[in-house]
């Protein structure tokens, strides 16, 4: 009986974490693929900076990008999730849609708009806002209680104070130059940024303040896409035809806007075999292979141990910032960069205690109600009315 008991409890914590526990040699295998995928989003920032600075179009970009990773995905999604997807409806075919308003065109839009007028560090380490932001909409929606009097309540909510503080300082104040690249690979590597300051640089007119506004919608649309995906994907439990979907109206919407904004069919060709391979970099590396990835390990490892591993993209794609752009680092965005990243971790240790209460309470549920069947079923063994005491006549 107790070890029904326990192993009741233990299926309960596991049910409700959401996430079996993985073994050694797999948890070595998640810890590799979710640096190998930090690298792949890595790389993202910068090869999308350098397809900016080669004069790819910002909206030629991500229809190509979204062409690629629809290609690559809805091969997949036909096949594999044919027992698993619904019957399509017009509601379906609505809610798509503004899931790739929201998670596609705004999003993307945003982010090259943002990256255009900053740098890819100050991009990635924006992007580290995103779970606080997620949990403020879910709260703001109901979708998330907020329990100010327990432990877990008041990181989450201190930790989004944090990245809102982190995200304004970034936008506010930019400060002087901290760290920079060696003047010759500077001058090897020569790239157009915002003049310090927030203000427009004579060159090439761009503000680091307008950019990270862009950046803060960009933020602003994923989390968005997130909180509105939840629903999406318990009504129709197919998530690479929701993504194929998704990709699909997202291309749709592009075309749109490229059709009124970019009438110049010079901006659709592309000039170099560099360029082409931004586009394929973006298209099958950040939206293809590193979705799979990201997929398994929050599979297998669970949301809260994939986010766990975002600052570590801050940090990569500083190094190869600085080494293939010769970006400079300024004191405004690093301690931006900080408050977010030390935001992020609060809101992350609030989610999984409240997790570990959630598995509690389930686990303590169980047991209760295994010991309530087993003494009603002891109950019903005993007699209702007792014996009659034996006495001389029944012999």
């Amino acid at each position: 009986m107790g070890d029904d008991v326990r192993g009741l409890r233990a299926a309960a914590v596991t049910t409700a974490a959401g996430v079996v526990p993985a073994k050694t040699p797999e948890r070595a295998r998640l810890h590799v693929a979710m640096l190998a995928l930090q690298f792949g989003y890595a790389g993202f920032h910068v090869v999308s900076r350098l397809a900016l600075n080669m004069g790819v179009s910002k909206l030629v970009f991500p229809v190509y990008r979204n062409l690629i990773a629809l290609c690559l995905l809805a091969p997949f999604a036909y096949f594999l999730e044919k027992k698993d997807r619904p019957a399509m409806t017009p509601a379906f075919l609505l809610q798509f849609f503004l899931l790739a308003l929201c998670g596609i065109t705004a999003n993307q839009g945003f982010y090259l708009l943002g990256l255009d007028n900053t740098s890819p560090t100050f991009a990635s380490a924006i992007q580290n806002s995103v779970p606080a932001i997620t949990f403020a909409m879910a709260a703001a929606l109901g979708i998330e209680r907020v329990r100010l009097r327990r432990r877990d309540g008041l990181a989450k909510a201190a930790g989004t104070v944090l990245c809102v503080a982190g995200a304004t300082v970034i936008t506010l104040f930019k400060g002087p130059a901290v760290f920079g690249p060696a003047p010759s690979v500077a001058a090897a590597v020569p790239v157009p940024m915002p003049a310090p300051g927030g203000g427009n640089n004579n060159n090439n007119n761009k503000s680091w303040a307008l950019g990270c506004v862009y950046l803060m919608g960009h933020c602003l649309s994923w989390s968005g896409w997130l909180v509105l995906q939840a629903p999406v994907l318990k009504r129709y439990p197919a998530r690479l035809s929701v993504t194929s979907y998704t990709c699909f109206f997202g291309l749709l919407q592009f075309l749109a806007v490229a059709a009124v904004f970019e009438r110049d069919a010079a901006a659709w060709a592309l000039g170099s075999g560099s360029e082409l391979l931004t586009i394929l970099y973006a298209g099958l590396v950040a939206s293809g292979v590193a979705f799979a990835v990201q997929t398994w390990c929050i599979d297998r490892g669970g949301p809260v141990f994939v986010a766990v591993y975002q600052p570590v993209q801050t940090l990569l794609v500083a190094v190869m910032a600085s080494l293939l752009l010769g970006e400079q680092f300024y004191l405004g965005g690093i301690m931006g960069a900080v408050f977010i990243i030390a935001g992020l971790y609060l809101v992350l240790w609030g989610k999984s205690q409240e997790r570990a209460l959630a598995a509690k309470q389930t686990a303590a549920a169980a047991a209760g109600s295994v010991c309530d069947d087993d003494a009603a079923a002891s109950c019903l063994k005993q007699p209702l009315l007792p014996p009659p005491p034996a006495t001389s006549e029944a012999v």
